[in-house]
């Protein structure tokens, strides 16, 4: 695959997800892939488990999307920035535990990087503000103690 192919094969993370579209999701992913939300701190294999976890974020903020600002590839890597958006209208599950809606608007900025093996996605690192999400849904203040 050549740099544009992988970019645009590597934007399909962020349609899918924005789409719902969980089987076409798995569909790009070797079997055994990997998720490093480094936000969170979770590491998770396997596509089944990995759009698990990306529903998870799905039903915090059913009406979630991401726009992709720009998009570099070199050899079989493309990192992509991206701006998430959404409002937190579902309960939140991370690894604290659950957050209850807040109602609150939040946009966060991210970067993710995607690796190939082939024309598949086998590696995705995921780095975002979790301080300002959290922030900006209300859960944690934005004074400093």
């Amino acid at each position: 695959m050549n740099d544009t192919d992988l970019i645009n094969q590597a934007r399909q993370v962020v349609t899918t997800y924005c789409a719902a579209d969980w089987n076409a999701l798995k569909g790009i992913m070797t079997s055994d892939a990997l998720y490093d939300e480094i936000g969170t701190q979770r590491k998770i294999k396997g596509p089944d488990q990995i759009v698990q976890t990306l529903q998870t974020w799905k039903q915090a903020m059913t009406d979630s999307t991401g726009t992709v600002t720009n998009a570099y590839a070199s050899g079989n890597i493309v990192t992509l920035e991206i701006t998430w958006q959404g409002t937190h209208n579902g309960p939140f599950k991370g690894p604290a535990g659950t957050l209850s809606p807040s109602g609150k608007r939040q946009t966060t900025k991210a970067a993710m990087i995607v690796k190939f093996q082939g024309d598949k996605i086998q590696e995705i690192h995921h780095y975002f503000d979790m301080l300002s999400f959290l922030q900006q849904i209300g859960a944690m203040s934005t004074t400093n103690a």
